[in-house]
């Protein structure tokens, strides 16, 4: 698949793309911390679905004013990066049934490891051993902030968070490879999409087949449609709300530069949960913890400096 704007003919602009992701993990950060609040009455599925309508709510509401292009140049490059990415996060949440939390973190952000491989193998582009290093700092990073446990239970089913975030990897690497020529609102309307039809046909199933739910959130993945509060529905449009602005700026930055630079930056995400972790429910991070934000920042600074003397 092409898009308009081929990457090679658009310079990076790793600063830039650096200063998105950092926003983007500010309020994704922020939003996934009330995620919990959500989970206690509804359900995962329903949570998706509800979510994707109200984006495309807000989509549809600010697209006169603002001037959104929402139809995409090229319809089949958009809709493949939607299903990838749907397809990484159902893989992603699905495994939070039956694996820890932290293990099912830490496969995701393989995704960095992915990125590289796909980038040079794939699409042939030079990455150069200073972003080697970065990944490999970023993602040791990760594993000490998610804990021992991160990569506890090695298994077949283990594996399955790995394969996410090479889906997940795939997705951004479209972002610039096949639809350089789209708008960020375009893909955000698609992602949603996804997402959405997902979540219905998630409700749909657990309709059909309803499974054992657990009181509270830990029934968040088996449950299906319910009756639900105010709550539910008031954070469910925090999120969807958050999720436009904090999702389109990630997709802004895959489009501004090199998707092997952009995805260690991703990293940041974990502190950022961190920190709002600790500041809306007062828990505190372990040493070992902190000094694995502290490698995660390190890989930042490593793209950011070497962008910089690049330039």
């Amino acid at each position: 698949m092409s898009s308009a704007n081929s990457p090679a003919q658009v310079p990076d602009r790793t600063l830039a793309a650096a200063g998105l992701v950092v926003v983007y993990a500010t309020i994704i950060g922020y939003t996934d911390n009330y995620v919990r609040v959500v989970a206690a009455e509804g359900g995962l599925w329903q949570f998706h679905a509800t979510r994707s309508v109200m984006a495309w709510g807000i989509l549809l509401a600010l697209m006169v004013p603002l001037g959104l292009r929402l139809r995409p140049r090229n319809l089949r490059a958009v809709v493949a990066r939607s299903a990838i990415h749907g397809a990484a996060m159902l893989i992603y949440f699905g495994a939070l049934a039956f694996l820890p939390v932290a293990q099912v973190a830490a496969g995701l952000f393989t995704a960095p490891i992915f990125v590289l491989l796909i980038s040079r193998f794939v699409y042939g582009h030079g990455i150069g051993p200073v972003r080697v290093l970065a990944v490999a700092v970023g993602f040791v990073g990760v594993v000490l902030v998610l804990g021992p446990e991160a990569m506890a239970g090695a298994s077949l089913a283990a594996a399955l968070p790995v394969l996410a975030g090479a889906l997940y990897a795939l997705g951004n690497i479209a972002t610039r490879e096949w639809c350089g020529g789209e708008t960020a609102e375009t893909l955000l309307g698609g992602f949603f999409l996804a997402l959405g039809i997902l979540g219905a046909v998630g409700m749909a199933l657990l309709h059909l087949f309803p499974l054992p739910v657990p009181d509270g959130a830990d029934g968040f993945v088996q449950r299906g449609a319910v009756a639900v509060s105010g709550s539910f529905y008031f954070w469910t449009f925090v999120q969807a709300a958050g999720s436009l602005l904090g999702v389109g700026m990630m997709i802004k930055a895959y489009q501004l530069a090199d998707a092997s630079r952009v995805s260690v930056f991703e990293y940041i995400i974990l502190p950022a949960s961190a920190f709002w972790s600790w500041v809306i429910w007062g828990e505190v991070l372990t040493p070992l913890a902190v000094f694995g934000m502290v490698l995660i920042t390190a890989a930042g600074v490593m793209i950011a400096l070497r962008s910089r003397s690049a330039r």
